[in-house]
């Protein structure tokens, strides 16, 4: 399944497991610096 795009932001694709995500509310302020998908591909 791809990912879509959601409010006008295109999908990105996580430098650690390569899968495509989507734009999420919580990254609105900071969605030009979201590279991982998750805090576990980000190595938190």
């Amino acid at each position: 399944m791809r990912a879509k795009v959601k409010n006008g932001f295109q999908p990105k694709v996580c430098h650690t497991c390569n899968l495509e995500f989507e734009w999420r509310k919580k990254w609105a302020k900071n969605w030009e610096n979201v590279k991982y998908c998750s805090k576990r591909c980000g190595g938190k």
